[in-house]
């Protein structure tokens, strides 16, 4: 459990006073009501649970009452608090449904426990790089327009996806941007320029990640087939996801993933250092 940013404060205002346009499904008014019952159980008062979790009173009623979708750290948090025994830990399986779409759900939970991450992206930074401003940016500009409860889930459940970058032991993560990606301002300017700054604080106080650049002038380009998502498990089995406009496919058949394997090293051949790399983001910051 983290300490409450006034930032996140304001965000979980926001997102209750959002909430709910389409009404909370069966699965959410479930674990909205189980909160509520173990807290009652345990004799606390909701403030008593906010503070002992370090969330706003309003988010803990928020998730009692379905408006929001509780973050996996909060189950985990609560079934201790709550003497739970489990059953609310339990609940993650069916949360994680309702954050991400069918197609994704598999590859976010083979993300939480992978030995190694790895990616390649021609249009945006990789999802578990981004700051909250420029995923936010991400969604308000999605074609068809999204709900602002929609985009708020979304947020919300991206920013939890990169709890992974902290976890222990950490994975081994490695990117392959394309230039383009640093020179677009999704959100304006300011965005970017903070977005910049975030990928490289990222890579120089985490050694488990690196981050490569590759240059637009390049001759020679393994990808020109499109984004790339690699992981590896601590077994040894190897995917990959591929996103598409409609819906994305998580790929198991080890012939398929072992060619974007191959891609995906090429690729890393082809692109700057990470140091270079570095001082290229470095630089257009600068220049914002």
């Amino acid at each position: 459990m983290g300490e409450k940013t006034e930032k996140t404060e304001k965000t979980e205002k926001t997102t209750t006073e959002r909430a709910g346009t389409a009404g909370p499904s069966p699965a959410r008014r479930l674990v909205g009501g189980l909160l509520r019952n173990f807290r009652e159980r345990s004799g606390m008062s909701r403030k008593d649970v906010a503070g002992r979790l370090l969330v706003s009173e309003s988010l803990a009623g928020a998730y009692e009452r379905a408006e929001r979708i509780p973050t996996s750290n909060y189950l985990v948090d609560a079934d201790a608090v709550l003497d739970a025994r489990g059953a609310l830990k339990a609940c993650i399986p069916l949360m994680e449904e309702e954050k991400y779409p069918p197609t994704f759900v598999g590859w976010v939970r083979l993300q939480k426990t992978a030995a190694s991450i790895s990616g390649y992206e021609t249009m945006v930074f990789p999802g578990l790089l981004q700051t909250e401003d420029y995923i936010r940016a991400l969604y308000e500009e999605r074609v068809p327009q999204l709900a602002d409860d929609v985009i708020e889930k979304n947020v919300v459940a991206r920013l939890e996806r990169q709890a992974v970058l902290s976890r222990t032991p950490p994975p081994m993560i490695g990117y392959v941007i394309e230039e383009s990606v640093l020179k677009r301002p999704i959100g304006g300017r300011e965005v970017l320029r903070k977005q910049l700054l975030h990928v490289l604080e990222c890579v120089r106080s985490r050694h488990h990640l690196k981050v490569q650049v590759l240059p637009t002038e390049t001759r020679e380009h393994a990808g020109m087939s499109g984004p790339v998502q690699l992981l590896s498990t601590s077994e040894g089995r190897n995917f990959a996801y591929e996103a598409g406009q409609i819906s994305g496919r998580l790929i198991s058949k080890p012939q398929e993933v072992n060619q974007l394997i191959d891609r995906f090293g090429a690729l890393r051949a082809q692109a700057l250092t990470p140091r270079e790399s570095a001082d290229l983001i470095e630089r257009m910051a600068g220049q914002l």
